[in-house]
């Protein structure tokens, strides 16, 4: 330092003030990072963020606690005696241990946020009109081919009535509303916030089905309690008049409306006024069920029992020891390349490849056969196909036939709620298996939807108009035609669509052309008022997302009966047909080769075919004129060797 100070005093004014510019850039930037490294290093870590290393279950017998009605910044606790009493709040309850604002960050709660990655496209939510003729994915991740709620008049409100119920709450759940009345209506039904006993509750009376009526009902402040073995929730916040206060109830004017209410089960406080949860860390497969069953409709008949269980949870592995995460509650979603977006660590070694070969992985360690998986050899099959093949191509879905079959989801069709539509032509209609390229180049089996929606023609991109537009302009031309009783499409003849189209391109709330979307084409007026129809426009192609599950075991892969079991004139995964889903009459029934899914020029396997027939034919024929000209030269020693001895 001495002779630094010297030699800086003995130089020249220009560079005195260089080195000093320097010097104090590199006092800045040395106290940011100091800064910012103690800011993450000094974060308060709660007592349930960070592990012991014990693999025990902590007991979770602790206080029920919410926010006060008065002060939200202030905590009080539950107890039997109070009036109102009032259902306990995860936020502050779980909370109280475990990071909340971390925990929702992770996947399952993130989706509303612009600044995550969307990863691979996955599992839409799909808004269903049949009065309109509409089904269309729609996502608050941008996923090529879906809409943004808000697009079709869907605020974060609106989209909890009809999706809340399968959704574990916070994000969307907890986004501020900017309109006047959802506020009002947010104070009466309180905020959906993250529901940890979805997943964390093992209690064999948890009723996670309770949760989605409790959605229906706006009873959002109460659902997570009513998913407990020892509360009850009873009444509907969605009725309640808008001057109603859930922290000061009165007597109703209407006799009929009951408010939202919750009771206790008898004992359930002990004497300190604890409550103990049934808490595991490990999520039980049962509690993934609920958002994440596939039902496939491959006869008219379909049940759980004919149906087999993936090969993992049959060799007695669970979703979550694939599917892992920390308090982040960054789950690992299993696919391959992951890992370029994810900080998981365990991105790399969670899917197909990484677990059963290991590739990919920076570990110094061998990662091949994790949990047991087998790791195979693939004798005989030419290094091309795993350029070009998903390993799900071949090992998960259902075995694919002649064509697609319907397959109802848990999130699409509200499976495991009360009062579903059991009906196999029930909305919406996905079609699966379908095999088409994802978005790494690599074909693997999907799950696909066609979208039917009314929208807005400008520049050649398709913005759907909001649905009560929709229905308030044009419902009365739909309302002439009966729905079906099971629930499927409503049939829409071409005077249906022209009609619709003259009354919305005069609604003045829609700027632009109007057009209508519906199995692959675009509907639109001419000049002169002529319906007229595009094909294959990108706003009407097909939605699909990659199937992971349910994954077959190797003797019941594609394949093992030989190559003609993808590779042969009648094989489903070059010709089976993929059904067109449209409600517009002369359309539906319509099927398209698996092969248009790929985007490639020509069928594969009759180039493949056709180069193995050439071959062979060729070495045959070789083979042949070699014998034939052997048995000539044979033939000519023999004559020869006569003629000598005559």
């Amino acid at each position: 330092m001495i002779a630094t100070g010297v030699l800086l005093w003995l130089a020249p004014l220009e560079k005195k003030l260089l080195f000093l510019t320097r010097l104090m850039g590199l006092i800045f930037l040395t106290g940011l990072v100091s800064t910012l490294y103690g800011a993450a290093d000094t974060t308060e870590k709660l007592l349930g963020d960070e592990s012991d290393g014990s693999r025990a279950i902590p007991n979770h017998l602790i206080e029920l606690l919410i926010a006060d009605p008065i002060d939200e910044n202030k905590v009080v606790k539950i107890t039997p005696d109070d009036k109102p009493l009032l259902p306990f709040s995860t936020r502050q309850t779980c909370g109280a241990c475990h990071n909340y604002k971390t925990i929702c960050s992770g996947w399952h709660f993130n989706a509303p946020d612009p600044n995550i990655l969307p990863g691979r496209p996955a599992q839409p939510w799909i808004l269903v009109d049949t009065a309109t003729a509409t089904q269309i994915p729609l996502s608050h991740r941008p996923w090529p081919g879906t809409s943004r709620p808000e697009q079709l008049g869907l605020t974060p409100r609106k989209f909890l009535e009809l999706f809340g119920r399968h959704t574990p709450g916070s994000g969307v759940g907890e986004q501020e509303s900017t309109n006047s009345d959802e506020i009002t209506r947010e104070f009466i039904s309180g905020k959906l916030e993250a529901n940890c006993l979805s997943c964390h509750d093992a209690d064999p009376a948890h009723n996670q089905a309770e949760y989605a009526i409790q959605a229906a009902r706006e009873n959002f402040r109460w659902a997570a309690a009513a998913t407990c073995g020892f509360a009850s929730v009873s009444g509907a916040a969605k009725y309640m008049p808008d001057d109603y206060d859930p922290f000061m109830p009165m007597p109703l004017e209407h006799p009929k409306l009951v408010p939202p209410t919750i009771s206790y089960r008898v004992n359930t406080f002990d004497e300190k006024k604890r409550v103990f949860f049934n808490i595991v860390r490990e999520v039980p497969a049962e509690r993934c069920y609920f958002c994440h069953s596939n039902m496939y409709l491959v006869k008219k008949e379909t049940e759980k029992w004919e149906s087999d269980q993936d090969v993992h949870l049959a060799a007695g592995l669970t979703c979550v020891d694939c599917h892992r995460n920390g308090i982040d509650h960054n789950i690992t979603r299993g696919y391959e390349g992951e890992e370029t977006i994810s900080a998981n660590p365990l991105a790399a070694t969670s899917s197909c490849q990484g677990c059963h070969l290991g590739e990919k992985s920076s570990s110094s360690t061998p990662v091949a056969g994790r949990l047991g998986a087998p790791v195979p050899k693939h004798p005989g099959i030419p290094p091309v196909h795993f350029d070009k093949l998903s390993c799900t191509a071949c090992h998960s879905g259902p075995w694919p036939a002649q064509k697609t079959t319907l397959v109802k989801t848990s999130r699409a069709h509200r499976l495991g709620t009360l009062n579903v539509n059991k009906s196999p032509d029930a909305m919406p209609h996905i079609v699966s298996p379908v095999f088409a390229k994802q978005p790494n180049g690599k074909i693997a089996p999907h799950k696909l939807i066609w979208p039917a929606f009314w929208g807005v023609l400008k520049d050649q991109n398709v913005t759907p108009i909001d649905i009560e537009v929709v229905r308030q302009t044009a419902g009365e031309i739909f309302a002439k035609e009966k729905l079906t009783v099971s629930g499927g499409w409503l049939s829409l003849g071409a005077e249906h669509i022209t009609e619709a189209l003259k009354k919305l391109s005069s609604e003045k709330s829609v700027d632009g052309k109007p057009v209508y979307v519906a199995g692959g084409g675009l509907y639109y007026l001419d000049e002169t008022g002529k319906l007229c129809q595009q094909d294959n426009h990108p706003a009407a192609k097909p939605y699909l997302w990659p199937i992971a599950h349910d994954v077959r075991p190797a003797a019941q892969a594609l394949g093992v009966r030989r190559c003609e079991d993808c590779h042969s004139p009648e094989a489903p995964f070059f010709f089976g047909k993929v059904w067109v889903d449209s409600p517009v009459q002369g359309k539906d029934g319509v099927f398209r080769e698996m092969m248009d899914m790929y985007e490639i020029g020509g069928p594969v396997y009759v180039r493949v075919n056709w180069f193995f027939k050439l071959l062979i034919i060729g070495v045959m024929t070789l083979l042949i004129l070699h014998i034939l000209g052997d048995l000539y030269r044979r033939g000519l020693l023999w004559l020869g060797k006569r003629f000598k001895r005559s």
